[in-house]
């Protein structure tokens, strides 16, 4: 019997897939099959329309000039990213996915890149890279785990709380102890990894919302996350 779908969204998939970002689609399609829905990938490049049947929308990281050449097709549907955030659509954003959907990114030749301005942080580019493993206190998600290589230093406003502290690593801008941001149920983050095959609360937070969303209901499955628990346990313990 085949199960209820789900559209998975993934922005840019060319230009902004670094550091095995790709993983994060990977994992949600898996865990989906786990849960017994039958998933669908739309992958969203350049002069497409905006994927507007997605139920999860997930964005990677990309160097300052894959940010550049994606910037301007973003910012032709920032309205109706915005309107799917606000609608509750469930998102996934990681590193430079992160910086552009918040007000802007300058990067460290001083370029600017406005942001489609769906959150509320802004970000600059620093000579120096945060570069590291990185450990996470999340009250949501539990210890979240990840890899971070990013040049951006990201200030959070007023109007997104923090992913969670970091218990080790440097996150958002290496002052304030932050990383990430949660705004309704949009996660954004600076973890590679991929972060979600480590992390199935958050993947299946993505899920779960997008099926509720979808169908009315989540139908939990069994996943075995033996090699997942494995993974975080080798991650967590590699120094910084």
């Amino acid at each position: 019997m085949t199960g209820e779908p789900l559209t998975i969204a993934h922005l840019y998939p060319h230009q902004m897939n670094i550091y095995g970002d790709h993983g994060n689609v990977l994992a949600l399609q898996r865990r989906a099959q786990w849960h017994g829905y039958e998933p669908e990938v739309l992958e969203v490049h350049p002069g497409d329309p905006f994927p507007a049947r997605a139920d999860v929308i997930v964005g990677g990281g990309g160097q300052d000039s894959g940010q550049s050449k994606v910037t301007g097709d973003l910012g032709r549907h920032a309205d109706e990213y915005r309107d799917a955030v606000e609608d509750g659509t469930p998102v996934l954003l990681v590193c430079g996915m992160y910086q552009l959907f918040g007000r802007a990114f300058v990067t460290s030749e001083g370029e600017r890149l406005p942001g489609i301005g769906v959150l509320d942080l802004e970000t600059t580019g620093s000579s120096k890279r945060i570069i590291g493993n990185v450990a996470v206190e999340s009250d949501e998600f539990g210890t979240v785990i990840g890899f971070e290589n990013h040049s951006g230093r990201t200030v959070l406003g007023s109007g997104g709380r923090p992913l969670g502290h970091v218990a080790k690593g440097r996150g958002n801008n290496g002052t304030d102890g932050t990383e990430g941001v949660r705004y309704r149920n949009v996660i954004g983050t600076y973890l590679h990894g991929s972060v979600l095959p480590k992390n199935p609360r958050v993947a299946d937070f993505l899920l779960e919302t997008a099926a509720v969303r979808r169908h009315g209901s989540f139908h939990r499955g069994t996943p075995d996350d033996a090699r997942a628990d494995a993974a975080r346990r080798v991650a967590a313990s590699r120094p910084r």
